[in-house]
């Protein structure tokens, strides 16, 4: 039997061309290059401007680019064209995010690509899906707060964005399913297809569980912050250290498992805690005892006592606790990586495990046009045409 290591990845084969920025996009291109399809996105001489944000965005280009080749292009010259015209005749895949009629405007949308090549998947990346608002343009925090995320995060009368693109990444691994089950429909058929997804769409998924609770009640929904409690014991307490931990008691069972731990019997004891709506009902007497016993213990101590009594619980994180965390470095949740201005870290996986596979690190992210003369070479440019279009400034990053 093969290693992991010595079995091609399930997408090996698969040639996926990438016009895309941001993050929705090259989320998307991400999951399916960590999966083994050749992934070549496509940027300009000057290089995406994702490479240069600055502030919260400063780690879109290195994250999600990992497992890419970068082709340096000029897409509107006459020979970027051809070049583009030529890839798309032998991929299987092109993905793009960019604005509502873009791709068709340059010459590059599916009615014409379907056409020089049927077994084509293209896969548009999008604010909206098909309706009265599929020519707007979208973020994913426009759609966030559309679309109720942003009311049911933050406190009432403050509508918040989540702490992270989940929006963006959410519609991508959309996409990436979309991808998916047109490559498997095309085995069958021979042909591909266009798919879509979408930010808008996608939040409203999101917001399925929140609509069908909606549907039952007769009142409006509150924020989460301001939600109905479903269980006594399920919010953040303050450590004698003064760090933050969540526990969430759930089951009665649990209650149990508390008390001993925590050494709490009187509580388990009394009459009035004795089921979970029980708790509830005496929440104001109940959670200012908690706090109390959590108040006189260290955080290691009070997480020691959760894992030991098998509770559902968490230290209160920031993103950077996440390099050291123990889960993720002794599994398999961290890749060693070196970003292109020579920075080396660690940045986590695509989540997933197989016993057939691992999805490690093939290609840094790429520096601009890392991968131009390779890609050109494959297409049968040869070296002399390849330094003749980089010196009219058509392709970028083919020295040798």
């Amino acid at each position: 039997m093969n290693t992991p290591q010595e079995k091609p990845l399930p997408l090996a084969g698969i040639r996926i061309l990438e016009f895309t920025h941001a993050i929705m996009g090259p989320a998307c291109g991400l999951v399916l290059g960590d999966l083994g399809a050749e992934v070549i996105h496509v940027e300009p001489p000057k290089g995406d401007p994702t490479r240069k944000l600055k502030g919260f965005g400063t780690g879109f280009f290195p994250f999600f680019s990992r497992n890419k080749k970068s082709l340096a292009l000029d897409i509107k010259s006459d020979e970027g064209r051809e070049i583009i015209l030529k890839l798309a005749g032998q991929a299987d895949v092109l993905m793009e995010n960019f604005g509502p009629g873009t791709m068709d405007r340059l010459g590059f949308g599916y009615e014409e690509l379907s056409k020089l090549n049927p077994a084509l998947v293209y896969c548009a990346l999008k604010g909206f899906l098909s309706g009265p608002y599929e020519n707007r343009q979208a973020l994913d925090e426009v759609v966030q707060m559309m679309g109720g995320l942003a009311y049911m995060t933050g406190p009432p009368g403050r509508p918040l964005r989540a702490g992270a693109s989940i929006i963006d990444i959410g519609g991508a691994l959309f996409g990436a399913i979309a991808i998916l089950l047109a490559l498997r429909e095309r085995e069958q058929t021979g042909k591909g297809q266009f798919v879509k997804s979408a930010l808008f769409e996608t939040t409203a998924f999101f917001m399925g569980q929140h609509m069908a609770c909606a549907a039952l009640s007769d009142k409006p929904l509150p924020p989460m912050s301001a939600r109905l409690t479903t269980w006594a014991v399920y919010q953040i307490f303050k450590t004698q250290d003064q760090e933050s931990v969540f526990i969430g008691i759930t089951s009665d069972r649990h209650w149990q498992r508390f008390c001993e731990a925590f050494k709490r019997e009187d509580l388990f004891e009394d009459p009035g805690l004795k089921t979970n709506n029980d708790r509830v009902a005496q929440e104001e007497r109940l959670i200012p005892e908690i706090e109390t016993t959590i108040s006189k213990l260290s955080k290691t101590e009070v997480l020691g006592r959760c894992e030991k009594a098998g509770l559902p619980f968490a230290p209160v994180t920031r993103p950077e606790d996440l390099f050291e965390d123990p889960q993720l470095n002794q599994g398999a949740g961290l890749l060693e990586t070196v970003f292109p201005d020579g920075v080396k870290t660690k940045m986590p996986r695509t989540p997933i495990e197989m016993s057939d596979h691992d999805f490690d690190l093939r290609l840094e992210p790429p520096h601009l046009g890392e991968h131009t003369r390779e890609i050109l070479s494959d297409l049968g440019y040869t070296s002399q045409r390849i330094e003749e279009l980089s010196e009219a400034g058509i392709v970028k990053g083919v020295q040798e």
